[in-house]
């Protein structure tokens, strides 16, 4: 099957009209500090994942599908371990980067549990970190190769960090969350997607009666296709 014909649009929300439990775990618009102090504001919009199976066939790009980014363990809130789950948009700019790093890399990459979106609720969300924001994430495995020695880890920060400026790597070390030494962690920062179908405002209550959501437009690699065509003459 052709998932680029066959994936439905995905469903947008604005995580200010969910549930009490959820706003309260995911923070919609809240502000939280890095280990250095700056303040950054949580993202707003996010996909809605209705269940297992559809993220294990929802694929962002041609070698990641959404369940990578959203596969968590029980250090996760209880409530966001349950489906539908809930990811901040940005994680589709996530997936492009780690398409153009695994092609620079020449192998699979493998992304680890509790490895891609991190819940402000999550037991390691000690500060603001970009895996909060969808925008990280932590890889265990390239091709055959484990990444546990200062060696492999290293080899492939490099590969990440030639890949775009806009990477950032944490270096091989012990200190956990300041440096890596089980896999190598690559980041965009505190990024925030809004997809041009959902409309924004500036109203932080839930709207009851007139939920904020909306679907995407199908991916389509025919339509892709047209537009480059269109782009040339």
């Amino acid at each position: 099957m052709n998932h680029d014909e066959a994936e439905p649009g995905l469903k947008v929300v604005d995580a200010f009209d969910l549930d009490d439990e959820l706003r309260s775990l995911l923070k919609p618009g809240e502000l939280l500090r890095d280990e250095l102090g700056r303040r950054h504001r949580l993202p707003r919009y996010f996909y809605e994942i209705p269940s297992h199976e559809i993220a294990l066939n929802m694929r962002l790009t041609s070698h990641f599908a959404m369940n990578e980014l959203v596969l968590n363990d029980l250090r996760e809130a209880p409530r966001l371990q349950q489906w539908p789950r809930y990811i901040p948009c940005a994680v589709r700019i996530l997936a492009n980067y780690l398409e153009q790093f695994r092609a620079a890399a020449g192998a699979s990459v493998h992304i680890a549990v509790n490895g891609g979106y991190r819940s402000p609720s999550h037991k390691h969300s000690q500060y603001a970190s970009a895996h909060m924001w969808g925008t990280a994430a932590d890889v265990y495995r390239i091709g055959s190769t484990i990444l546990k020695t200062r060696d492999a880890i290293e080899k492939y920060n490099e590969i990440a960090e030639d890949v775009s400026d806009e990477i950032r790597v944490l270096p091989y070390g012990h200190d956990v969350g300041k440096n890596a030494d089980d896999h190598v962690h690559l980041d965009l920062g505190y990024v925030t997607l809004v997809p041009r179908e959902i409309s924004e405002d500036r109203m932080e209550q839930p709207q009851e009666h007139r939920p904020r959501f909306a679907f995407e437009e199908r991916r389509r690699k025919e339509r892709r296709a047209v537009v480059a065509a269109d782009s040339e003459t």
